[in-house]
């Protein structure tokens, strides 16, 4: 069995656009990834560590805990052996409280792959590869959650391109989300149901091939 570990926030938690409520699993691109990988055979078992609030290497002012480097090392050494390690975090980073463009967000990103790769892993296990997926361009945001991301739409410009040269760079797979589908109808930030399932059955082909060509490389390897 493949273990996946999706690290994310609200976007992956599957909160419903402008409420407090939640996705189910099946519903959530987490839920809708495995499903379809296990309709195709390949046994998965997707593990979500996904967090409202979480940026990729800042602290909240507000509430505690919302720094993606707190405890992703441990994170790693809980949940091994992991056969793939899914990054997807960004939005958080440009909360109108942050002064944060798309190099900062980069950078946490990279720091988040450094913890992850020097995680310590028991001897023998293997450190996963990592998926960077970098989330929908935030549109204008609308409803309760607007003031917390006034300017958001600004100040991502560009995350998808640095994260795709910082992919390359660090020898991670890439998956731009945003060429998928955009950000939510109804706030602008998150995911739409449908949007979910959009996301989940992308990424569950781009990981069909990334756990195809492990195997191979494995066999050839052997």
């Amino acid at each position: 069995m493949h273990q996946i570990l999706v690290y994310s926030d609200s976007l992956t938690w599957g909160i419903i656009p402008d409420t407090r409520r939640r996705l189910s699993f099946d519903a959530r691109w987490p839920g809708v990834m495995e499903n379809r990988l296990n309709a195709r055979r390949r046994v998965v078992r997707v593990i979500e560590n996904c967090l409202n609030g979480r940026r990729t290497a800042w602290d909240d002012p507000f509430k505690p805990g919302r720094n993606g480097l707190s405890g992703l090392a441990q994170c790693i050494e809980i949940n091994s052996p992991l056969s793939l390690a899914i990054l997807m975090l960004g939005t958080n980073d440009f909360q109108s409280m942050h002064p944060h463009n798309a190099w900062h967000a980069t950078q946490g990103m990279a720091a988040l792959v450094s913890a992850l790769r020097s995680a310590p892993i028991e001897p023998g296990m293997p450190v996963p590869p990592v998926l960077i997926v970098a989330p929908p361009p935030i549109d204008v945001p609308k409803g309760a959650i607007a003031p917390k991301f006034t300017g958001a739409e600004k100040k991502c410009q560009g995350l998808a391109e640095a994260y795709s040269t910082l992919a390359r760079e660090l020898d991670c797979h890439f998956l731009d989300a945003g060429s998928i589908t955009p950000a939510s109808r109804v706030d602008g930030i998150h995911l739409d149901a449908d949007q979910h399932l959009l996301l989940g059955e992308a990424v569950a082909g781009r990981v069909a091939s990334i756990l195809a060509q492990a195997t191979a490389d494995e066999s050839a390897a052997g």
